[in-house]
C-alpha cells in the first residue's frame, strides 16, 4: 500500500487521521469498566480482540514471520509493553495525564534516533527537550492549592510507556521492511500478554465470569476491530518510513482528541492552571520539532531498506 512513491505530507495526513482516532482508546476501557468488569480485564478483553482477526490472516503470511523475527519481536514487545503501560495509565490517572506523559514520546525517540539513527542533533531539537522537561515538571507538579487528581501509579505507567514505544518505534524505523502483518500481531499477542500478567499479579483482580464477558464482547470488537486495528496498522507502516521522532509529533493529534473529548465526558478530570502550562509546554515541544526540527526524511522506501544506517 505504502511501496510506491509517496509524499511526506500524505504519511503525515495518515498518521494524523490514525492517532486521532486512538485518541477515544480510554472511552471502551473506561465504559467496560463502568459495565461491571475491572479495569485491568478491559484492557485484557479489548487488546486481545484483533487476534481474531490477525491470526487468520498471518496464516496467509506466515513467510513474513521470517524476515528480521528478532527486531521484530524485540520491536513488537517493546510496543507492547508501550501499549499495556498506556492503557493500564488511562485506567489509572485521568486521562489528560496519561496521555501527556505518553507523548513524551517524541523526545525520547529524538534522542534515540540521534544517537542510533545518526540524526542530527539541532538547535530546535534541544529547545524542544528542553520546553518538554518543563511541561513534564509543571504537569506533575504536585500543587496544593488545585483539587486535581494526585500523582499515582498510572502516571507512571504513563511516563513509561512513552519511553517504551520509542524504542519501539525506532527498533521499526531501523529495519522498515519488516513486513506490518506480523508485526501488528506480535505486538497484540505481547499486549495481551503483560495485560493478563498485570491483572493477575500486580492488581490480582479475579477473572470476570462468562456473563460479564459477553456483555462487553460487543464493545471491545467494534472498538479493537473496526475503529482502532487500522488506524494502528497505518501507524505501524508509515513509521517504517518516517523518521521516530516526527511519527511521535505527529501523532500529537491523539492529545487534542483525548484532552477534549475527556473534558467532555468526564468533567471531573481537572488540572491546575500550571499543570495546563505544562501540558501546552509538551505540546510545544512537539511543534518546535514538526516546524524547526530536521524535516529531512526519504522519498524512496527503496534507500530506506538498503541503508544500514536505517
Amino acid at each position: 500500500m505504502f511501496s510506491r512513491i509517496y509524499s511526506d505530507t500524505s504519511l503525515s495526513l495518515l498518521i494524523v487521521l490514525s492517532a486521532s482516532a486512538w485518541g477515544l482508546y480510554w472511552l471502551p476501557l473506561r465504559a467496560i469498566e463502568y459495565a461491571g468488569m475491572a479495569g485491568s480485564w478491559s484492557i485484557v478483553l479489548v487488546n486481545a480482540c484483533p487476534l481474531i482477526v490477525l491470526f487468520p490472516l498471518l496464516i496467509f503470511n506466515i513467510k513474513g514471520l521470517k524476515i528480521h523475527p528478532v527486531p521484530m519481536t524485540c520491536a513488537g514487545f517493546m510496543i507492547g509493553a508501550a501499549f499495556t503501560l498506556y492503557a493500564n495509565g488511562l485506567v489509572e490517572t485521568t486521562v489528560i495525564r496519561a496521555t501527556l506523559l505518553f507523548y513524551l514520546s517524541p523526545i525520547w525517540s529524538t534522542i534515540l534516533g540521534i544517537f542510533w539513527l545518526s540524526e542530527r542533533l539541532t538547535s530546535a531539537r534541544i529547545v524542544s527537550i528542553f520546553v518538554a522537561v518543563i511541561g513534564l515538571f509543571l504537569l506533575l507538579a504536585d500543587l496544593n492549592n488545585s483539587d486535581n487528581i494526585k500523582l499515582n501509579i498510572g502516571d507512571l505507567f504513563g511516563f513509561l510507556s512513552g519511553i517504551f514505544w520509542a524504542i519501539g518505534a525506532t527498533i521499526i524505523n531501523r529495519w522498515p521492511n519488516a513486513p506490518t502483518l506480523p508485526l501488528t500481531t506480535i505486538v497484540y499477542v505481547a499486549t495481551a500478554i503483560l495485560s493478563v500478567l498485570f491483572a493477575v499479579f500486580l492488581y490480582q483482580d479475579p477473572i470476570p465470569n462468562i456473563d460479564v464477558i459477553k456483555g462487553s464482547f460487543f464493545t471491545a470488537a467494534i472498538w479493537s476491530i473496526i475503529i482502532l486495528l487500522p488506524g494502528f496498522w497505518i501507524i505501524f507502516r508509515v513509521s517504517q518510513l518516517l523518521f521516530p521522532g516526527r511519527v511521535g509529533i505527529l501523532m500529537m493529534s491523539e492529545v487534542i482528541v483525548a484532552i477534549v473529548s475527556a473534558r467532555i465526558l468526564i468533567p471531573e478530570e481537572s488540572m491546575a492552571f500550571l499543570q495546563w502550562v505544562g501540558a501546552g509546554a509538551i505540546l510545544f515541544a512537539g511543534i518546535i520539532e514538526v516546524f524547526f526540527g530536521d524535516s529531512k526524511i526519504e522519498k524512496n522506501p527503496e534507500s530506506l531498506r538498503s541503508s544500514p544506517s536505517r
